[in-house]
């Protein structure tokens, strides 16, 4: 074992250390951003108030923060294995413990070991009880992603997944009042607050997002024609696709706080 490879263990060691710290100091401030919040839900509604987009912000840093905190990890961990001996042909690395072991020692990780980015997104998704969201409620195995606005009912931090109500379902023959659902955190997309024009995303022209058809509950692919706006709480006017008339693509107007970035993979 030479003397640089150690070097080079020691040296990303201690850049762990010191992001894992950093990640402590912003999940701190997320949490007192969180009670700032829940105490006094009213200060987002006062002129001039940035606590939401500072919380955005603070998202921002521990999102990336947990990256690099990923990419120094598989660095230390391939430097490491690089150095540990390899057992005889055929024969695997010696095992420690029993399955029941490894799968507690699984469990522990999972809960109690968690980066500080991963538990703020849980605490995020645990403060969205209550709140009008957008969801994806069809299985994965369809051809067509149906988005619907649904309201938060709970969100299982163990599970990671919500349950969801839509609270209007439609006239189809087979609905028979407000149905629940499960999905998982990738199904779940918030709004923009309607209190605060700052949460809403800047879309340009051109780009295409999920939105709230006008005089429905149920999101569907649009273009952005105005991204311009004179102030970020006017409406957006949107081209839905599939939404021809007369031979031409009529322009919706549609509140910023029912529109969201079409999310990657969306299928039509």
């Amino acid at each position: 074992m030479s003397s640089p490879d150690i070097a080079g263990i020691l040296e990303n060691s201690k850049e762990l250390d010191r992001l894992r710290k950093e990640q402590e100091e912003v999940l701190n401030e997320i949490n007192k951003m969180h009670k700032k919040l829940q105490t006094t839900p009213e200060v987002v509604e006062k002129p001039g108030d940035n606590s939401l987009s500072k919380l955005k912000n603070l998202y921002a840093v521990a999102k990336e923060l947990s990256e690099t905190e990923v990419n120094v990890s598989s660095v230390l961990s391939s430097q490491i294995d690089s150095l540990l001996p390899s057992g005889p042909p055929g024969q695997p690395r010696r095992r420690i413990g029993n399955d029941q072991k490894r799968k507690r020692m699984k469990s522990d990780s999972d809960i109690s070991r968690l980066s500080p980015s991963m538990r703020s997104q849980l605490e995020l998704c645990a403060s969205l009880k209550g709140e009008q969201v957008a969801a994806k409620v069809n299985p994965e195995d369809v051809d067509k992603d149906e988005w619907f606005v649904v309201k938060v009912m709970h969100f299982d931090k163990e599970t990671k997944e919500f349950e969801v109500l839509d609270e209007e379902p439609g006239d189809d023959e087979d609905s028979t009042g407000q149905r629940k659902y499960k999905v998982p955190m990738s199904a779940i997309i918030p709004f923009p607050k309607r209190n605060d024009p700052s949460s809403a995303p800047d879309l340009l022209p051109g780009r295409h997002v999920l939105a709230v058809y006008p005089g429905t509950t149920a999101l569907y692919k649009a273009t952005v024609v105005n991204g311009h706006r004179k102030r970020k709480g006017d409406d957006f006017l949107l081209e839905f696709d599939d939404d021809e008339e007369d031979g031409s693509l009529p322009q919706r107007t549609v509140p910023f706080h029912k529109v969201v970035p079409l999310p990657e993979g969306h299928r039509q």
